[in-house]
């Protein structure tokens, strides 16, 4: 964090250089100090960093109170810019020169200027030029965690901004993730067809499934046939679950009747004229 502060005004200066309207202008590091010509012979920018101010990012929920934005994060800071132009420009050349800038921040970034301001004109004797000290405040706010790849457009970045939540990449989701957090299981229905047995697709892979019959007990027993039959069934993943049922790639397979028993029990999950309903998990 601290080396991302510390180059900012070099990522300012080369994104101010870049702006076609401020092609004439020469923007130089406020800190490293750097050479300027005496007497001036170009309008030159000092770009340096007052304040600036991480913090995490609050929401209005609709009812007054306000909620913190997982992952949020807002950038208040305050650029400093030091302005110098030859005498023979005139002193309202550094005002017309600070307007460019905050024109350029307001309308060509993703930036929000929440304030600026400037001191009067003043004649430099040592550097033999006329000098405008201005500031401009701006503010950013980031969810990485809604765009991930969304990247700010001005001098800032999402590592600046939300660096911890970058760095680590066991808090990011993946799309089939949201999914599931959002809705975490499917429920439907299907009448049995008496096959022995009988596949039902999914539009996902289960990694759970319980299959029960609509008005019957789990089991039902016949004391004179000293026999059993089982209404319904638990798939989940490495194979583990009742009789008479199982998962697939894209959904679950049905293992009905006799040849399917196991202890005088037979598992009944497609029996004719029975109508079943499942839940299953992604």
């Amino acid at each position: 964090m601290n080396s991302d502060i510390s180059v900012m005004p070099g990522q300012i200066v080369s994104w101010l250089s870049a702006q076609p309207q401020l092609q004439n202008l020469v923007f130089l590091t406020e800190y490293p100090a750097q050479k300027k010509a005496v007497p001036l012979r170009e309008a030159i920018v000092a770009v340096g960093i007052e304040t600036i101010r991480l913090r995490d990012s609050f929401a209005d929920n609709g009812s007054g109170v306000l909620e913190k934005q997982e992952y949020c994060r807002r950038a208040d800071i305050r650029v400093k810019l030091g302005i110098h132009v030859p005498y023979a420009s005139g002193g309202a050349r550094c005002h017309d020169i600070f307007c460019d800038i905050l024109d350029c921040l307001t309308f060509a970034t993703d930036l929000a200027i929440t304030e600026s301001g400037c001191t009067r004109v003043k004649a430099d004797r040592d550097r033999d030029a006329f000098v405008l000290d201005a500031y401009a405040d701006v503010a950013a706010e980031f969810c990485p965690a809604q765009s991930s790849g969304l990247q700010i457009q001005s001098f800032l970045n999402k590592e600046l901004l939300c660096g911890s939540h970058i760095t680590d990449t066991t808090q990011h989701f993946s799309g089939a993730e949201k999914e599931r957090f959002s809705q975490p299981f499917a429920v439907g229905t299907y009448f049995g067809t008496d096959a022995a047995t009988r596949t039902l697709s999914l539009d996902f892979s289960p990694r759970l499934v319980l299959v029960f019959a609509r008005q019957y007990p789990p089991v039902l027993v016949n004391f004179a046939g000293q026999s059993s039959a089982s209404y319904w069934g638990l798939a989940a993943t490495d194979s583990n679950g009742t009789q008479g049922i199982e998962l697939t790639a894209g959904g679950f397979r049905l293992l009905s009747g006799s040849a399917y028993a196991l202890g005088g029990c037979q598992p009944k999950l497609n029996e004719s004229g029975v109508s079943y309903c499942y839940i299953a998990y992604k």
